[in-house]
Protein backbone atom coordinates (compact mmCIF):
# COMPACT_ATOMS: atom_id res chain seq x y z
CA UNK A 1 0.00 0.00 0.00
CA UNK A 2 1.27 3.48 -0.88
CA UNK A 3 0.40 6.50 1.26
CA UNK A 4 0.70 10.25 0.87
CA UNK A 5 2.17 12.57 3.48
CA UNK A 6 -0.54 13.70 5.98
CA UNK A 7 1.08 17.11 6.47
CA UNK A 8 0.22 18.39 2.98
CA UNK A 9 -2.72 20.73 2.40
CA UNK A 10 -4.75 18.19 0.42
CA UNK A 11 -4.26 15.27 2.80
CA UNK A 12 -4.45 17.16 6.12
CA UNK A 13 -7.75 18.76 5.16
CA UNK A 14 -9.09 15.51 3.74
CA UNK A 15 -8.39 13.69 7.02
CA UNK A 16 -9.24 16.35 9.59
CA UNK A 17 -11.45 18.69 7.58
CA UNK A 18 -13.88 16.05 6.28
CA UNK A 19 -14.04 13.49 9.10
CA UNK A 20 -15.39 14.96 12.35
CA UNK A 21 -14.55 11.83 14.36
CA UNK A 22 -10.88 12.09 13.39
CA UNK A 23 -10.46 15.76 14.24
CA UNK A 24 -12.30 15.15 17.54
CA UNK A 25 -9.85 12.36 18.34
CA UNK A 26 -6.89 14.58 17.41
CA UNK A 27 -8.12 17.50 19.52
CA UNK A 28 -8.91 15.36 22.56
CA UNK A 29 -5.45 13.79 22.29
CA UNK A 30 -3.39 16.96 21.85
CA UNK A 31 -5.26 19.73 23.65
CA UNK A 32 -4.75 20.38 27.39
CA UNK A 33 -8.34 19.47 28.27
CA UNK A 34 -9.25 18.47 31.82
CA UNK A 35 -11.30 15.39 32.66
CA UNK A 36 -14.91 16.04 31.73
CA UNK A 37 -13.98 18.69 29.15
CA UNK A 38 -13.48 16.27 26.26
CA UNK A 39 -14.95 17.16 22.86
CA UNK A 40 -17.86 14.98 21.80
CA UNK A 41 -19.11 16.77 18.68
CA UNK A 42 -17.94 19.43 16.25
CA UNK A 43 -19.23 21.61 13.45
CA UNK A 44 -16.83 22.82 10.77
CA UNK A 45 -16.35 26.55 10.27
CA UNK A 46 -15.05 28.32 7.14
CA UNK A 47 -11.25 28.49 7.06
CA UNK A 48 -9.63 31.91 7.15
CA UNK A 49 -8.08 33.13 3.91
CA UNK A 50 -4.29 33.20 4.14
CA UNK A 51 -2.85 36.57 2.97
CA UNK A 52 -1.22 36.54 -0.45
CA UNK A 53 2.34 36.49 0.85
CA UNK A 54 5.01 34.65 -1.19
CA UNK A 55 6.65 33.42 2.02
CA UNK A 56 3.54 31.69 3.35
CA UNK A 57 1.17 30.94 0.49
CA UNK A 58 1.59 27.20 0.94
CA UNK A 59 3.06 26.88 4.39
CA UNK A 60 -0.16 27.25 6.44
CA UNK A 61 -2.83 24.54 6.42
CA UNK A 62 -5.81 25.08 8.68
CA UNK A 63 -9.03 23.44 9.87
CA UNK A 64 -11.54 25.31 12.03
CA UNK A 65 -14.45 23.95 14.02
CA UNK A 66 -16.59 24.43 17.13
CA UNK A 67 -18.53 22.14 19.46
CA UNK A 68 -22.07 22.38 20.86
CA UNK A 69 -20.78 24.33 23.88
CA UNK A 70 -19.53 27.04 21.54
CA UNK A 71 -15.82 26.38 22.12
CA UNK A 72 -13.82 27.06 18.97
CA UNK A 73 -10.85 25.01 17.79
CA UNK A 74 -8.32 26.33 15.27
CA UNK A 75 -6.01 23.63 13.95
CA UNK A 76 -3.02 24.61 11.82
CA UNK A 77 -0.22 22.69 10.18
CA UNK A 78 2.66 25.16 9.79
CA UNK A 79 5.28 23.86 7.38
CA UNK A 80 7.64 26.82 7.83
CA UNK A 81 8.33 28.87 10.95
CA UNK A 82 9.14 32.53 11.34
CA UNK A 83 8.88 34.75 14.45
CA UNK A 84 5.77 36.46 13.11
CA UNK A 85 3.75 33.23 13.28
CA UNK A 86 3.38 33.42 17.04
CA UNK A 87 1.83 36.88 16.78
CA UNK A 88 -0.38 35.81 13.86
CA UNK A 89 -1.68 32.82 15.85
CA UNK A 90 -2.50 35.11 18.78
CA UNK A 91 -4.20 37.57 16.43
CA UNK A 92 -6.37 34.90 14.78
CA UNK A 93 -7.32 33.32 18.10
CA UNK A 94 -8.21 36.74 19.54
CA UNK A 95 -10.25 37.55 16.45
CA UNK A 96 -12.17 34.29 16.77
CA UNK A 97 -12.81 35.04 20.45
CA UNK A 98 -14.14 38.54 19.77
CA UNK A 99 -16.35 37.45 16.86
CA UNK A 100 -18.42 35.22 19.13
CA UNK A 101 -20.54 38.15 20.29
CA UNK A 102 -22.91 40.35 18.35
CA UNK A 103 -23.54 43.94 19.45
CA UNK A 104 -25.36 44.08 22.76
CA UNK A 105 -24.74 40.47 23.79
CA UNK A 106 -23.36 39.72 27.25
CA UNK A 107 -19.77 38.68 27.87
CA UNK A 108 -21.02 35.62 29.73
CA UNK A 109 -21.73 33.99 26.37
CA UNK A 110 -18.04 33.92 25.46
CA UNK A 111 -16.47 30.48 25.20
CA UNK A 112 -12.76 29.50 25.09
CA UNK A 113 -10.83 29.43 21.83
CA UNK A 114 -8.14 26.75 21.42
CA UNK A 115 -5.45 27.22 18.78
CA UNK A 116 -3.56 24.00 18.04
CA UNK A 117 -0.47 24.57 15.90
CA UNK A 118 1.51 21.63 14.53
CA UNK A 119 4.84 23.07 13.42
CA UNK A 120 7.04 21.15 10.99
CA UNK A 121 10.20 22.98 12.14
CA UNK A 122 12.05 23.56 15.39
CA UNK A 123 11.50 27.11 16.65
CA UNK A 124 12.47 26.72 20.33
CA UNK A 125 15.94 25.12 20.14
CA UNK A 126 16.77 26.11 23.72
CA UNK A 127 13.74 24.33 25.16
CA UNK A 128 13.89 20.57 25.56
CA UNK A 129 10.22 19.69 25.11
CA UNK A 130 8.19 19.69 21.92
CA UNK A 131 4.86 20.73 23.53
CA UNK A 132 4.38 24.44 24.32
CA UNK A 133 1.16 25.59 25.98
CA UNK A 134 0.49 29.33 26.33
CA UNK A 135 -2.35 30.68 28.44
CA UNK A 136 -3.26 33.83 30.37
CA UNK A 137 -1.77 32.93 33.74
CA UNK A 138 -1.47 34.92 36.96
CA UNK A 139 2.23 35.75 37.27
CA UNK A 140 2.45 34.94 41.00
CA UNK A 141 -0.27 32.28 41.25
CA UNK A 142 0.11 30.11 38.17
CA UNK A 143 -2.89 27.96 39.10
CA UNK A 144 -5.12 30.96 38.29
CA UNK A 145 -5.84 30.99 34.56
CA UNK A 146 -8.19 33.03 32.38
CA UNK A 147 -9.55 30.42 30.00
CA UNK A 148 -10.40 32.69 27.06
CA UNK A 149 -7.40 31.89 24.85
CA UNK A 150 -5.31 28.72 24.82
CA UNK A 151 -2.40 28.57 22.34
CA UNK A 152 -0.62 25.26 21.81
CA UNK A 153 2.46 24.79 19.62
CA UNK A 154 4.00 21.38 18.89
CA UNK A 155 7.46 21.11 17.33
CA UNK A 156 7.03 17.92 15.31
CA UNK A 157 10.76 17.35 14.57
CA UNK A 158 11.42 17.15 18.32
CA UNK A 159 8.83 14.45 18.95
CA UNK A 160 10.16 11.00 19.84
CA UNK A 161 7.77 8.36 21.22
CA UNK A 162 8.81 6.77 24.53
CA UNK A 163 5.86 4.99 26.06
CA UNK A 164 2.26 4.20 25.25
CA UNK A 165 1.15 3.80 28.84
CA UNK A 166 0.17 7.47 29.14
CA UNK A 167 -1.63 9.63 26.59
CA UNK A 168 -1.80 6.77 24.12
CA UNK A 169 -3.70 8.63 21.37
CA UNK A 170 -1.46 11.68 21.87
CA UNK A 171 1.54 9.53 20.98
CA UNK A 172 -0.20 7.67 18.15
CA UNK A 173 -1.46 10.80 16.38
CA UNK A 174 1.98 12.38 16.53
CA UNK A 175 3.55 9.18 15.23
CA UNK A 176 1.03 9.21 12.39
CA UNK A 177 1.92 12.83 11.51
CA UNK A 178 5.68 12.35 11.75
CA UNK A 179 6.26 8.78 10.51
CA UNK A 180 3.82 8.29 7.64
CA UNK A 181 4.85 9.66 4.23
CA UNK A 182 5.36 8.67 0.60
CA UNK A 183 8.07 6.17 1.53
CA UNK A 184 5.86 4.23 3.95
CA UNK A 185 5.12 0.69 2.79
CA UNK A 186 4.58 -1.08 6.10
CA UNK A 187 2.63 0.64 8.89
CA UNK A 188 3.64 -0.21 12.49
CA UNK A 189 1.15 -2.49 14.25
CA UNK A 190 0.69 0.02 17.09
CA UNK A 191 -0.82 2.49 14.63
CA UNK A 192 -3.07 -0.07 12.98
CA UNK A 193 -4.47 -1.13 16.35
CA UNK A 194 -6.12 2.27 16.84
CA UNK A 195 -9.37 2.49 14.80
CA UNK A 196 -9.02 6.26 14.32
CA UNK A 197 -5.48 5.96 12.97
CA UNK A 198 -6.48 3.05 10.75
CA UNK A 199 -9.29 5.16 9.27
CA UNK A 200 -6.90 8.07 8.71
CA UNK A 201 -4.51 5.72 6.91
CA UNK A 202 -7.31 4.56 4.64
CA UNK A 203 -8.09 8.18 3.78
CA UNK A 204 -4.38 8.71 3.11
CA UNK A 205 -4.01 5.92 0.54
CA UNK A 206 -2.77 7.28 -2.78
CA UNK A 207 -5.40 5.30 -4.68
CA UNK A 208 -8.11 7.40 -2.97
CA UNK A 209 -7.05 10.53 -4.84
CA UNK A 210 -7.70 11.54 -8.45
CA UNK A 211 -4.93 12.39 -10.89
CA UNK A 212 -5.86 16.08 -10.60
CA UNK A 213 -5.64 15.92 -6.80
CA UNK A 214 -2.28 14.18 -6.96
CA UNK A 215 -1.00 16.91 -9.27
CA UNK A 216 -2.17 19.49 -6.72
CA UNK A 217 -0.42 17.49 -3.99
CA UNK A 218 2.87 17.64 -5.91
CA UNK A 219 2.32 21.36 -6.52
CA UNK A 220 1.96 21.87 -2.76
CA UNK A 221 5.37 20.33 -2.04
CA UNK A 222 6.93 22.28 -4.90
CA UNK A 223 5.48 25.42 -3.34
CA UNK A 224 6.91 24.52 0.06
CA UNK A 225 10.34 24.07 -1.52
CA UNK A 226 10.08 27.49 -3.19
CA UNK A 227 8.93 29.11 0.06
CA UNK A 228 11.87 27.62 1.95
CA UNK A 229 14.23 29.00 -0.68
CA UNK A 230 12.60 32.44 -0.61
CA UNK A 231 12.58 32.58 3.17
CA UNK A 232 16.19 31.40 3.46
CA UNK A 233 17.24 33.91 0.80
CA UNK A 234 15.38 36.76 2.52
CA UNK A 235 16.96 35.81 5.83
CA UNK A 236 20.47 35.72 4.31
CA UNK A 237 19.92 39.09 2.64
CA UNK A 238 18.67 40.53 5.91
CA UNK A 239 21.70 39.25 7.80
CA UNK A 240 24.09 40.53 5.13
CA UNK A 241 22.41 43.92 5.08
CA UNK A 242 22.51 44.09 8.88
CA UNK A 243 26.21 43.23 8.94
CA UNK A 244 26.97 45.81 6.24
CA UNK A 245 25.04 48.50 8.08
CA UNK A 246 26.73 47.58 11.35
CA UNK A 247 30.15 47.71 9.70
CA UNK A 248 29.39 51.05 8.08
CA UNK A 249 28.07 52.46 11.33
CA UNK A 250 31.14 51.17 13.15
CA UNK A 251 33.46 52.76 10.58
CA UNK A 252 31.62 56.07 10.71
CA UNK A 253 31.63 56.01 14.49
CA UNK A 254 35.37 55.27 14.50
CA UNK A 255 36.10 58.11 12.09
CA UNK A 256 33.99 60.52 14.09
CA UNK A 257 35.67 59.45 17.31
CA UNK A 258 39.14 59.83 15.76
CA UNK A 259 38.28 63.23 14.34
CA UNK A 260 36.97 64.43 17.71
CA UNK A 261 40.04 63.10 19.49
CA UNK A 262 42.37 64.80 16.99
CA UNK A 263 40.52 68.11 17.35
CA UNK A 264 40.78 67.96 21.15
CA UNK A 265 44.53 67.26 20.96
CA UNK A 266 44.95 70.19 18.59
CA UNK A 267 43.10 72.53 20.93
CA UNK A 268 45.26 71.43 23.86
CA UNK A 269 48.46 72.04 21.84
CA UNK A 270 47.30 75.54 20.89
CA UNK A 271 46.35 76.28 24.48
CA UNK A 272 49.76 75.09 25.71
CA UNK A 273 51.61 77.38 23.28
CA UNK A 274 49.45 80.36 24.20
CA UNK A 275 49.98 79.75 27.91
CA UNK A 276 53.76 79.48 27.45
CA UNK A 277 53.68 82.87 25.74
CA UNK A 278 51.88 84.47 28.69
CA UNK A 279 48.43 84.84 27.16
CA UNK A 280 45.61 85.43 29.66
CA UNK A 281 43.84 82.13 30.56
CA UNK A 282 40.44 83.73 29.86
CA UNK A 283 41.52 84.53 26.31
CA UNK A 284 42.89 80.99 25.88
CA UNK A 285 39.60 79.50 27.13
CA UNK A 286 37.60 81.67 24.73
CA UNK A 287 39.89 80.78 21.80
CA UNK A 288 40.07 76.99 22.31
CA UNK A 289 36.89 76.08 24.14
CA UNK A 290 38.85 74.50 27.01
CA UNK A 291 37.83 75.15 30.60
CA UNK A 292 40.02 77.18 32.96
CA UNK A 293 40.58 74.02 34.99
CA UNK A 294 41.92 72.19 31.92
CA UNK A 295 44.16 75.15 31.11
CA UNK A 296 45.58 75.21 34.67
CA UNK A 297 46.62 71.56 34.26
CA UNK A 298 48.61 72.24 31.06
Amino acid sequence: MKYLNPRADLTFKRIFGEHPDLVISLLNALLPLKAGEEISDIEYLPSELVPDNPLRKFSIVDVRCCDMKGRQFLVEMQMLWSPEFRERVLFNASKAYVRQLDTGEGYGLLQPVYSLNLVNEIFEPDLGGYYHHYAMVHVEHTDRIIDGLQLIFLELPKFTPHTYSEKRMHILWLRFLTEINETTRVVPDELLEAPEIQKALTVLEESAFSDEELAGYEHFWDGISVEKTLYASARREGLAEGKAEGKAEGLAEGLAEGEAKGLAEGQRLIATNLKQNGVDPLIIAKSTGLSLGDIDLL
